[in-house]
C-alpha cells in the first residue's frame, strides 16, 4: 500500500509539474542583490517554503514570503517547486501548526510588496511575476 501510494504522489508530482510547464503563469524566486546566492535546487527551495530548512546553504538565515492564498502564481509555484495542489498545502500547512512544527511564510499582497521587502533583507526569500523583477532584486536559477 505504501509502494502505491508513494508511485501515485510521484504520478501526480509529474502531472503538476508538466502541466505547470504548459501554461504556468511566468514567475522567478528571487533574493536581495546583496544575497551571495546565484542558484538553488527546487528541493532546497522547497525545504525553505515548507518551513523544513530555515537556511540557505552556505548557513544564512533564510526567510520565505508567500503571495496570497489562491493567487494563480502561488498555486504554480508551488505545483512547480514542491509538487503540491493547494489543497495539500493547506493540509501541510495545517498539520504543521496543530503539531508545532511550523508556520506558514508570511504572506504579501502582491509581487511588488514582496520584491520591495526582499530588496531590503538579504534574508528574505520570494517568488514573483517576472514581469515585477528589477535590479533592485536577484532572480535564482532553480534547478531540478
Amino acid at each position: 500500500m505504501a509502494k502505491l501510494l508513494s508511485r501515485l504522489r510521484w504520478c501526480l508530482a509529474l502531472c503538476l509539474l508538466l502541466s505547470g510547464m504548459a501554461g504556468a503563469a511566468d514567475f522567478v524566486v528571487i533574493v536581495s542583490a546583496r544575497n551571495p546566492l546565484n542558484a538553488l535546487r527546487a528541493d532546497q527551495v522547497a525545504a525553505i517554503f515548507l518551513a523544513q530548512s530555515g537556511r540557505f546553504p552556505g548557513g544564512a538565515e533564510a526567510v520565505a514570503l508567500d503571495l496570497p492564498l489562491g493567487s494563480p502564481l502561488r498555486n504554480d509555484f508551488y505545483a512547480t517547486v514542491a509538487a503540491r495542489t493547494p489543497a495539500l498545502m493547506k493540509a501541510y500547512w495545517t498539520k504543521m501548526v496543530f503539531t508545532g512544527r511550523g508556520q506558514p511564510p508570511r504572506e504579501l499582497a502582491s509581487s511588488a510588496a514582496a520584491r520591495k521587502l526582499v530588496a531590503d533583507n538579504p534574508a528574505m526569500i520570494a517568488y514573483i511575476d517576472k514581469s515585477a523583477l528589477d535590479a533592485s532584486v536577484k532572480a535564482l536559477e532553480v534547478t531540478q
